[in-house]
């Protein structure tokens, strides 16, 4: 025993040290971190041979992706999606059989059997959960309105990768009577778990987050108690974890687990990182060189393509359309447990278990850089994209024939929402811009003048005709664009009155010297109203009951006009 557990300290020691180190030279050149771990993974085992048993690390980087998909069902907020439940669930349906064809028949070109053919479809259909909503987090785009429908589509895979986990296990001896058994067993698990969610977990967790060790303990209890209970009855331990996080995520204590959760995911998450670049054999690249150039092309162009058209399809602008595409554009977890159990039931050879880690780490890899310069990508194509507005405008603007705008709100997120409120008595004389499909819908019908675009598009920008604007606000987060809006109007119109806003006080004294007359900053302007507030109540001019009667009529007001999860647009 004791040279077992000298033997996992060891190598764990190795693995974070190397990782570590390498981190922060990828750090330094301002490269994404997860290519270090892989990097890592490499350098020790096919480059220097150093850890050559590496079983152990294979099977805790299998608890990462366990607690990862845990926590993603305790955050996963399934009523915030509902403004892109249309796209994920449909569309994420429709792009998932087009890539399970579209892999299965690059793969009988290249002369594979039909079985390994199907199994590579698969393979090309999931994405990366793990990889993608880590990078989103970093970017703090997971509430952006391609967040929201990346999250979404990653969601119905995940899914779907889960039946056909449950179903590819069964291939070789199918029978209805063993696919019935098993989607009864799947039933059972999930009413178990939802009677849980609504009358067990409650009461228990509300004792447990009395203290905190033991709410930790409970949750982990919780996650291994499902996916042991999964195991059991023949089902992946990844999907008892995601359902127990679900179970969880409706408690009232779901931050408090996350917060703690979070350490654990990241440790583990390195492992399966370095676990994937360890996994790498160059003989078998040698080998497998056509097939990983057609399979990698097929998921990282071909794949975005199919997602960047479906998205168009439901009336998305090219911008969110892009950005969610491209961070789709790898092989993801789940392709890896179906090449796992596909090789260990003899579904697949030992080469085609290669080619899908090859794929998976080079494609992973190279979109950990898409998503990262996912919005200089978009500027660098934009005149090829143009071919998408095909789809995307018709029936969603509303511009007067007549009498043009004079105030143009580009964005109607949280903010622009609360000044369009300040805005209604000079309705006509408004214009907003935005790439959301579904805001400009509402505010069409409302009676506003409406752009469906982006306001660095220049072609928005001439249809604006900003040269008779007035006043000009814009919400929209990202510095850059404000910037470019800001030189662009002052380019035609010297006199119009430019509100931008900001997230830290750096941006802020950018965009002044840039030419900004005023630049909102949302948390300070927070502060200070809520400072305001103070001073009224003591100052005894205003009554407090007063003003939570104000507040909470304006939150319901927001709630029956669908605002009740704002986001950036």
């Amino acid at each position: 025993m004791i040279g077992v557990t000298g033997d996992v300290f060891l190598q764990l020691g190795i693995v974070v040290v190397v990782a570590a180190v390498i981190a922060f030279v990828l750090r330094w050149l301002h490269q994404p971190q997860i290519l270090a771990y892989v990097l890592a993974g490499i350098l020790l085992t096919p480059v220097f041979g150093i850890i050559t048993d590496i079983s152990i690390i294979e099977s805790m980087s299998t608890i990462g992706i366990a607690f990862l998909l845990f926590l993603v069902g305790l955050e996963m907020d399934l009523k915030a999606l509902k403004s892109v439940a249309l796209v994920t669930t449909f569309g994420g349906l429709i792009q998932i059989l087009l890539l399970v064809t579209l892999g299965y028949a690059l793969a009988i070109v290249l002369g594979f059997f039909h079985v390994e053919a199907l199994y590579i479809g698969l393979f090309l259909a999931f994405s990366s959960t793990m990889v993608v909503l880590k990078l989103l987090s970093d970017k703090r785009e997971l509430q952006t309105l391609h967040g929201r429908i990346i999250v979404g589509i990653l969601l119905v895979e995940d899914v779907v990768a889960i039946l056909a986990l449950s179903f590819l296990s069964s291939l070789q001896d199918f029978s209805p009577s063993l696919f019935r058994l098993a989607f009864l067993k799947f039933l059972v698990l999930f009413a178990v778990a939802f009677i849980c969610s609504k009358f067990l977990f409650p009461r228990v967790f509300r004792f447990a987050a009395k203290r905190q060790e033991l709410l930790l303990v409970s949750a982990l209890a919780v996650c291994f108690l499902f996916s042991l209970a999964f195991y059991s009855l023949g089902f992946s331990i990844v999907i008892g974890a995601f359902l127990a996080g679900i179970t969880l995520g409706n408690l009232e204590y779901n931050v408090e687990i996350v917060a703690k959760m979070r350490s654990l995911r990241d440790f583990f998450a390195l492992l399966f990182f370095v676990a994937l670049g360890m996994g790498i054999s160059f003989g078998a690249f040698r080998e497998l060189l056509i097939p990983l150039a057609v399979l990698l092309f097929a998921v990282v162009i071909l794949k975005p393509l199919i997602i960047m058209f479906i998205c168009s399809l439901f009336k998305y602008t090219k911008k969110p359309a892009f950005l969610a595409a491209t961070a789709l554009g790898q092989m993801g977890e789940f392709s890896l447990l179906l090449a796992s159990q596909g090789l260990l039931l003899g579904h697949v050879s030992q080469g085609v278990f290669s080619l899908i880690v090859l794929v998976t780490l080079l494609s992973i890899t190279l979109s950990s850089y898409t998503i990262e310069w996912g919005n200089s990508l978009y500027k660098l194509l934009l005149k090829p994209l143009k071919i998408f507005d095909l789809f995307t405008t018709e029936g969603l603007e509303y511009l007067p024939t007549k009498s043009l705008p004079t105030i143009a709100l580009c964005g109607y997120n949280r903010i622009g929402y609360s000044i369009l409120q300040s805005l209604k008595d000079v309705k006509k004389k408004v214009l907003i811009v935005d790439y959301n499909p579904e805001v400009i819908a509402k505010v069409a019908k409302e009676g506003y003048h409406c752009l469906y675009g982006d306001v660095t598009d220049e072609e928005i920008l001439e249809r604006m005709n900003v040269g008779r604007l007035t006043l000009l606000v814009s919400t929209v987060p990202e510095m850059k664009d404000n910037l470019f809006l800001i030189r662009k109007v002052r380019e035609e119109n010297k006199s119009v009155k430019i509100i931008v806003s900001a997230s830290d006080i750096t941006e802020a004294f950018k965009l002044y010297d840039a030419g900004a007359d005023y630049v909102i900053l949302p948390h300070f302007l927070g502060g200070e109203h809520v400072a305001q507030l103070i001073s009224k109540v003591r100052a005894k001019k205003v009554k407090l009951h007063e003003e939570r009667k104000k507040h909470l009529e304006h939150l319901q007001r927001r709630k029956a006009e669908g605002h009740e999860y704002p986001v950036h647009a």
